[in-house]
């Protein structure tokens, strides 16, 4: 069911978080939602931040990190940069990658420059207040070839919650959630649910206490997308769903696949857009095209 509301007009943000460990597909969840919303006609734009000092990845040894993906623009960035760009059909630019070395950079200029008219600079506000202007500001850049303006923003936090690296961001988002306004801003937690070797059975204990943790920072997960081996049974969701706060509806289950270009469609049949229209109040879209699915169904199938 779709909303209408007076704030559809306003900027949606999607916040992509992980737990229990790093690299557990919010780059490829993030590309799958925008994929999603896309073929309903929304205008879509994504950010992806690393935590760490580095300025950009250019200086990266591909070893360490894999790859580094260069933008029209030059800017030397994460690989999860390329898969918006082949997911979504966007192009890209360097402020689109977040870095605590750029944040750290911009307000330390500011700060010689006497922007800060001789206060005592510190974490909060002033780097958390950079974060989340730099998020308002990119947001609203065109991705797309016909320059028109994003409607939806997701923004994939890289790393784990917990980590120290990305607790300025954390903050940034706690408060960056009052800002925007509640309708305005969704936030979808991906977290690893294990399974033991012996028994298969899946272990829901990590997820808990990666919720109780990101729950700790001021911070509640909208949905639980959990990353395991194999399908999860309902019992394992309900657990999850009594534990960490959330509808089992909002407790959603994707299991290993053999291309990643699946993930959209298994995405999709779960229902997420229903979820993240009523969360949202998006309203419908005349240019729905039904046909860009199917199309991607198509392209998997290939």
């Amino acid at each position: 069911m779709l909303r209408h509301s007076s704030s559809s007009s306003s900027m949606k943000y999607i916040l992509v978080t992980g737990g229990v460990i790093s690299g557990i597909g919010k780059g490829i969840i993030s590309s799958s939602i925008g994929t999603i919303l896309r073929s309903h006609g929304y205008r879509v734009t994504s950010i992806k931040i690393d935590p760490y000092i580095n300025i950009d990845a250019g200086t990266f040894s591909p070893y360490e990190h894999g790859e580094v993906f260069v933008l029209d623009d030059g800017g030397e960035v994460d690989l999860d940069l390329g898969n918006y760009e082949r997911f979504l059909d966007v192009t890209l630019h360097r402020d689109n990658n977040i870095t605590t070395g750029k944040i750290y950079q911009s307000v330390i200029d500011k700060e010689r420059r006497g922007d800060y008219l001789g206060k005592t600079v510190q974490v909060v506000p002033h780097i958390t207040d950079a974060i989340q202007e730099w998020v308002e500001r990119v947001a609203r850049i065109s991705v797309d070839e016909d320059k028109a303006d994003p409607e939806i923003c997701i923004i994939e936090l890289g790393g784990t919650i917990g980590d120290i690296e990305s607790m300025s961001f954390v903050e940034a988002f706690r408060q960056f959630q009052f800002r925007v306004k509640k309708e305005n801003f969704c936030l979808v937690h991906v977290s690893l649910v294990p399974q033991s070797n012996s028994s298969q059975e899946h272990k829901t204990k990590p997820t808990q206490h990666s919720v109780k943790e990101l729950r700790g920072y001021g911070l509640t997960p909208d949905l639980i997308i959990c990353r395991c081996a194999t399908q999860m049974p309902l019992s394992v969701k309900e657990k999850i769903s009594m534990f960490c706060q959330v509808e089992k509806e909002h407790v959603i289950c994707i299991p290993d696949v053999k291309t990643l270009y699946r993930v959209p469609i298994l995405l999709e049949e779960t229902g997420v857009f229903n979820f993240l229209s009523t969360r949202l109040h998006l309203t419908q879209k005349s240019n729905y095209d039904r046909s860009l699915m199917i199309k991607w169904r198509d392209l998997t199938e290939r």
